[in-house]
C-alpha cells in the first residue's frame, strides 16, 4: 500500500511542484488550498505525512497543525514557509513539527526529508504484535515465537512499559531489535507522542552528532539552514538509539547529559534545549569489552542499561522457525504476485538444519528471494538450500587462517611458548590488511566493517607495521 501525503499551500504552483517532483515516488498525494479543506481532508482520510505552509488565507499553519494533533496526535507534519523567522520555527517544534523549512527549498534535500518522515510515520502506525500464530492475511507486523525464550521477552515487555526507565536492547544483528523498541513504544504511557528511531552505525560519523542535537544556521560548511535534531522530534515521545556501541566518546558525552539533565544545545548556538524523551538503545557490540578498551562511556554505560533486555538469536529457537517462515510467506506473497505460494515440508527441515547467522532478518530474506525464484506453487527444499549456499559464499570472502595453517609445524618449533601471540597477531594482520585493502584504505569505513574505533584501527596499523597501498 502506497504512503499518503497531504500538500497544503494556498499557491497552485506550490502544489503543482511536489506533486510533479513526487511523481516518480510510491507516493498518493493529495493537496487543500486553505487550513479548513486540509482539516476536513485529513479528518476523512488520515495521511502519513502533511506538508504544511505556514500561511493560509483562512487560518496560520501552526493553527492547523495544532487541530491535526488533536485528530490524530501522532501525526507527522513537516513546515514550509517563504517568510521564517525563529520564533515560529522555535514555536514549530515544540509543537512537534518534524521539521521547519524555508522557500525556495532544494528538491533532492527535500526529497529526502519527505522519505525520512514517511519511515517515521511508518515506525510510528505500524502495529506491532506478540503472538504465536501467524494469519492467513497479516496486518502489522509481528513478533512471532512460542519458544520460552520468546515468552519471557514477551513478559519483559509487558513489565517495563508502565514506566520511562532506560532500556538496553542486546543481541546479534537481525533479531528483531527496533520490533521489539517499537513494540515498548507502543505499548506504553508515550504511545501518542513521536517515536524516532536512529541508526547510529548507518550514520557517518561527522554527521551523527548534528543530526541528533540539529544545529544553527552557519554552524558549519554547508548548514545553510536551521536543523531540528532527533532529539527534539521526539521531544514527549522515545528515541530508539540503535547500534549505539558505534557512537563516538564525543557524541556518547552529549547523550549522557540528555540522560542527565534533559538538554542540549544546537551545534552553533547557546540555548538550552530542553527536552522529555524514553530513551532505548540497542547494540550487537560487547560494551564492557568496549568500555575497557576506552571506546564506550563507563556512565553512559550504566545510565542506558537500567533494564537490559536479550534477545535470543533463531539458532535457540529453532521451533520457532515453521511460525515464522510461514509469516513471511503469508505476508510477502501477494505483494510478490503469488498468492498461491507456500512452503513444503521440506523446506521447512531445510531451514530446521542451518544454522542462521543472519537471524530473523536473514530469513525473511530468504522466504522472500524463494519466493521471486520458485518456478511453482511449492517452495522446494532444494531452492532454500540453494539460498543458504549463496549465503554462505557471499559472506565467505576470505579464509582468514589460511595463512596461519601454512608453515604451522615449523612456526610451532620457532613459537615454542609463544605460538599463540604470533598466530594471534599474524591473523589479525592479515584480517585488517584485507579489509583496508577492499575499502580502498578508507579507515572510516575499514574501522565500521571490523567493530573498532577508528582510534584503535590507527593503533593496529603502527602496531602491526601494515602498509596501506
Amino acid at each position: 500500500m502506497n504512503q499518503t501525503i497531504l500538500i497544503v499551500d494556498d499557491e497552485e504552483s506550490v502544489r503543482y511542484s511536489f506533486k510533479r517532483f513526487l511523481s516518480d515516488q510510491p507516493y498518493h498525494i493529495s493537496t487543500a488550498a486553505t487550513g479548513v479543506e486540509a482539516l476536513q481532508k485529513f479528518q476523512a482520510d488520515r495521511y502519513d505525512l502533511v506538508i504544511l505552509d505556514l500561511r493560509l488565507p483562512d487560518m496560520s499553519g501552526l493553527e492547523v497543525f495544532q487541530q491535526l494533533k488533536i485528530i490524530d496526535p501522532r501525526v507527522i507534519a513537516l513546515i514550509i514557509t517563504a517568510h521564517g523567522t525563529t520564533e515560529t520555527a522555535i514555536e514549530a517544534t515544540k509543537m512537534g513539527a518534524y521539521d521547519y523549512i524555508l522557500k525556495p527549498f532544494d528538491i533532492p534535500v527535500m526529497k529526502a526529508l519527505i522519505d525520512e518522515s514517511i519511515n517515521c510515520s511508518r515506525l510510528m502506525h505500524t502495529q506491532v504484535m506478540l503472538e504465536t500464530a501467524t494469519e492467513k492475511e497479516p496486518t502489522g507486523d509481528r513478533m512471532i515465537g512460542s519458544n520460552p525464550l520468546m515468552q519471557d521477552l514477551y513478559k519483559m515487555i509487558g513489565r517495563v512499559t508502565g514506566s520511562d526507565v532506560n532500556i538496553l536492547l542486546r543481541g546479534e544483528s537481525g533479531t528483531g531489535k527496533e520490533l521489539v523498541a517499537r513494540a515498548i513504544y507502543q505499548y506504553g504511557s508515550r504511545a501518542s507522542r513521536s517515536f524516532i528511531a536512529v541508526n547510529c552505525a548507518a550514520i557517518p560519523e561527522s554527521l551523527l552528532e548534528s543530526e541528533l542535537f540539529g544545529y544553527e544556521k552557519g554552524a558549519f560548511t554547508g548548514a545553510n539552514r536551521r536543523k531540528i535534531g532527533k532529539f527534539e522530534q521526539a521531544n514527549g515521545g522515545t528515541i530508539f538509539l540503535d547500534e549505539i556501541g558505534d557512537m563516538t566518546l564525543s557524541t556518547q558525552s552529549k547523550v549522557l547529559r540528555v540522560l542527565q539533565e534533559g538538554r542540549f544545545e544546537h551545534l552553533g548556538g547557546e540555548e538550552h534545549i530542553q527536552v522529555d524523551v524514553r530513551i532505548i538503545t540497542a547494540t550487537n557490540r560487547n560494551l564492557e569489552k568496549a568500555i575497557e578498551e576506552g571506546r564506550f562511556r563507563e556512565d553512559l554505560y550504566y545510565r542506558i542499561k537500567v533494564v537490559t533486555m536479550t534477545l535470543p538469536p533463531l539458532r535457540l529457537r529453532l521451533n520457532d522457525i515453521p511460525d515464522l517462515a510461514n509469516y513471511f510467506v503469508n505476508k510477502n506473497k501477494t505483494v510478490m504476485g503469488k498468492p498461491q505460494i507456500t512452503l513444503s515440508s521440506d523446506a521447512l527441515t531445510a531451514m530446521n538444519n542451518y544454522h542462521w547467522p543472519g537471524n530473523v532478518r536473514e530469513l525473511e530474506n530468504i522466504v522472500k528471494r524463494a519466493i521471486v525464484l520458485s518456478k511453482s506453487n511449492v517452495i522446494s527444499a532444494e531452492l532454500i538450500t540453494e539460498e543458504f549456499q549463496k549465503n554462505e559464499k557471499s559472506t565467505r570472502k576470505f579464509d582468514i587462517l589460511e595463512p596461519c595453517e601454512s608453515g604451522l609445524r615449523e612456526k610451532m618449533e620457532r613459537f615454542n611458548g609463544s605460538l599463540y601471540k604470533e598466530i594471534i597477531s599474524e591473523t589479525e594482520k592479515t584480517l585488517i590488511t584485507h579489509v583496508l585493502k577492499q575499502t580502498h584504505g578508507n579507515r572510516v569505513q575499514a574501522a565500521r566493517i571490523l567493530g573498532i574505533s577508528r582510534v584503535m584501527l590507527h593503533k593496529r596499523i603502527q602496531d602491526l607495521n601494515i602498509e596501506i597501498t
